[in-house]
């Protein structure tokens, strides 16, 4: 199987999450995950998309949210940008926290980092740039066996 790469251009409204987290459902399933995964991965998309438009771009008509998919065969990669003022993903506050468990928000990360392989943030200037990565069963451990001979 190639490369498969699809991107999409979102206005900067909570609407668009439902949109992505669709295209999200879409695109795990042509890459062959399981229904448990293809749900994890969709929700990880829509926490993603939803910090870019109300932490991000703060819901700005004027910007726009940037959603690429790329499946492979060792799985499916996703970028979510803004065109916000940019974000560290370190420092985040643990919501597990005594302190932290009756806060609103604050889960989106967490959300995300549990239920994806990677997670990865890239300050663009303007924007932040995350990339959630899930790998097919099985990638992980080919991979490495590759890299190692």
């Amino acid at each position: 199987m190639a490369i498969h790469q699809v991107s999409y251009t979102f206005e900067s409204s909570l609407e668009s999450a439902n949109q992505a987290e669709a295209m999200a459902e879409q695109q795990a399933a042509a890459a062959g995950f399981a229904e448990d995964e293809i749900q994890a991965i969709a929700m990880s998309v829509r926490e993603a998309t939803i910090n870019a438009v109300l932490h991000g771009n703060n819901r700005d008509p004027n910007k726009r949210v940037y959603v690429t998919f790329e499946r492979s065969p060792e799985g499916l990669q996703v970028a979510v940008r803004d065109e916000g003022k940019g974000f560290n993903g370190t420092g985040i506050p643990d919501p597990l926290k005594p302190e932290n468990l009756l806060k609103q928000s604050g889960r989106g990360i967490f959300l995300i980092r549990s239920f994806m392989d990677e997670v990865n943030f890239r300050n663009l200037h303007p924007g932040t740039e995350i990339t959630l990565i899930k790998r097919v069963r099985g990638a992980v451990a080919e991979h490495k066996e590759i890299e190692t001979s």
